[in-house]
């Protein structure tokens, strides 16, 4: 059904002269396609909407959340959330496994290190930059000049401002902005539902529709210690969605690789996805081994491993687009017709014409560094990556900001040194179990002559390198690290820490091999994707939407059954049907497949006072990935009808293009949510505060 439906679809990008469908599209705020909107839907957002919502919408790290009352209640999934709520449990109290509700504001906990983000103002640099860059400049020189220019540009935006400011490109480097956003730091966890209903039918169900997932989590921010009011939040709906009605999308979609080349796109599939899945699956392996070890392990790490299982089923999607055969037919004749634009134009063939040949070529030598940058870094250690960022801050804070690596320019360099001071939970057992099996990796892939390998082992065993590092090493004190950074590059050299000594010897090796990356690959698909990037514009205009890139999108379309298993597949799912699945797999006793369709003892307890006819969950025409988890579902009221939380099973191919027939958002309903915290878990307070009902 995928293949066929495929053949029909339209490639994204991949034909940037055709026109988009209605649903397709992460777009960038200041270039949203309202006319086809207004079309399609009779209504169109007006530029207030677009800031109201802009303003409303939060970036987690790796996912999307969004303002939900006017104290500043943060609403976001469960599974954002989820390695957060583990910071702040125990093994007394895990809060993961049998969720939490604080009765009263002074029993909301403070996250560490949880910061979360808001998009104030966005600027448009692209003419800045070019002007900076000579015609004829080298592909080497060029990034530098531009990374270099980039640094300026965001300190003096930041001086100027007080905002976080980053660099954004947009169109492989056919555009260059700058985002500025409020960094919110004071975070503190308010609700979150146990991690069985908010992920309902496990890994099984994941990527799947019908669901029926909780998946939800409540967070506040404080300023200065009072509930923060922001000025704007998303009023909850007061009558909900339904099916053929419009959403919208409004998060900060991951990264997509819609724009590659046809080169690229085959050195995914065919070499950089095996290796990371490879990767990713022995990962997982030194994970399940160490939770196997004992019942807090097995605490510490399901997180860890939830994780990994996700991405190795989102990535396996992937894979499985690139491997369409007819799919990778129509990204060829669209490449095919743009080299063709080129090559007759005088001016686009002299400074483009080579470029595909070109990036072709770094991806033959990217595939000859792979294995190395693969496995020579921190080999799963936590108390290495500290040690390597103690190293390279005392170093690189004596040079110049243009002359640094540019997370340590004067832009980056206050955030770096703050992360080193966040207390994080630290399990020495596990940092043990991991280094040890990541040093054991790295010398069976790398061979025990390899530069790494003699720096980091010396000859002896993994496990006793390990061990000396670990139960050496006082990094997992953040006043020790704090300590450290105090000392500057003289309490670096003095230091005999096991695991600062070890990054010393890390350190030069990785810069020879960033190096040479930077230098023979990543600065020429750099270059050449941004000369690309502008045949297109030169052939096409810009009529459509970037690459995401883990920046503030909006996605449209509307609620929509679909085709799937010889039959259609409803629009909304419901409290009833939870029950019946429960049921259907014979219940808590049964167990089926790792407990997949258990349910916490107090939903089978307050079974009976809930209306199995409310809405659960949702599929809706939006064009989503990774990164988009949390992202709030909004009505053309911009009211908040739901919460992203999934894509179905699909749209994983999406990475790399779009398949309007199938490709579909999974929601939990705010209906749900709502029904669940009156009638479940009694929290008739917050329940009363998001829905702003006394």
């Amino acid at each position: 059904m995928r293949t066929r439906s495929l053949a029909l679809s339209l490639l994204t990008l991949a034909l940037a002269g055709a026109p988009l469908r209605a649903e397709e599209g992460m777009w960038t705020f200041e270039n949203l396609p309202t006319k086809k909107i207004q079309a399609a839907y009779n209504w169109a957002p007006d530029q207030a909407w677009l800031d109201h919502v802009r303003l409303s919408s939060l970036r987690f790290p790796g996912g999307s959340g969004s303002f939900v009352s006017k104290d500043g209640l943060v609403l976001t999934n469960h599974h954002v959330g989820r390695s957060w709520i583990q910071r702040v449990s125990s093994k007394e109290q895990d809060l993961v496994k049998n969720g939490f509700a604080a009765a009263a504001r002074e029993q909301e906990i403070k996250v560490p290190g949880l910061e979360l983000m808001t998009l104030m103002a966005m600027e448009d640099i692209t003419a800045r930059l070019n002007a900076a860059i000579k015609p004829g400049t080298p592909d080497k020189a060029a990034l530098k000049l531009r990374e270099t220019e980039i640094e300026k540009i965001k300190k003096a935006m930041q001086e100027k401002s007080g905002l976080t400011c980053e660099h954004v490109t947009l169109y492989q480097g056919g555009e260059h902005w700058i985002y500025s956003y409020k960094k919110h730091t004071d975070v503190r966890l308010v609700f979150a539902p146990e991690q069985q209903i908010a992920f309902f039918g496990g890994d099984p169900d994941n990527f799947t529709f019908p669901r029926h997932n909780l998946d939800f989590s409540v967070f506040r921010i404080y300023e200065n210690g009072k509930p923060y009011q922001p000025k704007d939040f998303l009023k909850w709906t007061q009558g909900g969605i339904k099916a053929g009605e419009l959403t919208f999308v409004t998060g900060h979609p991951g990264r997509t690789s819609r724009q590659d080349t046809l080169a690229q796109m085959i050195y995914s599939r065919d070499f950089a996805i095996p290796m990371r899945l490879k990767a990713m699956e022995r990962r997982k392996e030194a994970m399940v081994a160490y939770a196997r070890t004992s019942a807090e392990a097995s605490r510490q790490s399901n997180t860890q491993i939830f994780g990994i299982e996700n991405g190795i089923k989102a990535i396996t999607g992937q894979w499985s687009g690139l491997k369409d055969k007819e799919a990778m037919a129509r990204i060829e004749a669209a490449e095919k017709e743009l080299r063709a634009k080129v090559a007759k134009d005088p001016k686009l063939a002299t400074s483009t014409g080579d470029s595909w040949t070109k990036i072709e070529l770094a991806t033959t030598v990217a595939k000859g560094m792979a294995k190395e940058s693969l496995n020579v870094g921190t080999a799963n250690s936590t108390l290495l990556g500290y040690a390597m960022s103690l190293v390279r801050i005392a170093d690189e804070e004596a040079l110049p900001s243009e002359k640094r690596l540019p997370e340590y320019s004067d832009a980056n360099l206050k955030t770096a040194k703050a992360r080193l001071g966040v207390p994080a939970p630290y399990y020495k057992e596990q940092e043990l179990f991991l280094f040890s099996k990541g040093l054991e990796e790295a010398a069976k892939e790398l061979g025990s002559q390899h530069p790494y390998v003699k720096a980091m082992l010396g000859g002896k065993a993994a496990a006793e390198v390990a061990k000396a590092a670990v139960e050496g090493s006082k990094l997992s004190d953040p006043e020790a690290r704090k300590a450290l950074l105090a000392g500057g590059k003289k309490g670096i050299a003095e230091s005999q820490d096991p695991m600062i000594l070890l990054a010393k010897k890390l350190d030069p090796l990785t810069r020879v091999l960033r190096k040479k990356q930077e230098d023979q690959v990543t600065s020429i698909i750099t270059e050449h994707g941004t000369r690309i990037a502008k045949a297109r514009f030169a052939a096409y205009g810009k009529n459509t939407y970037p690459d995401a890139t883990f920046t503030l999108r909006l996605s449209y379309g509307a609620v929509a059954e679909y085709k799937a298993n010889g039959t259609l597949l409803q629009p909304f799912t419901t409290f009833g049907g939870l029950f019946d699945r429960y049921d259907g797999w014979g219940g808590n006793a049964a167990k089926a497949h790792d407990s997949a369709w258990t349910l916490p003892q107090r939903w089978l307890d307050k079974r009976g006072a809930l209306d199995p006819s409310v809405p659960f969950n949702f599929a809706h025409k939006v064009d989503i990935i990774g990164g988009n988890s949390g992202s709030p579902v909004i009505d053309r009221k911009g009211e908040l009808v739901g919460l992203i939380f999934d894509g179905n099973i699909e749209s994983l191919p999406g990475n790399y293009f779009y398949d309007e027939a199938v490709n579909r958002g999974v929601s939990v309903d705010a209906r749900a949510i709502i029904h669940a915290l009156d009638k479940v878990y009694g929290a008739t307070a917050l329940a009363a505060e998001l829905t702003g009902k006394p």
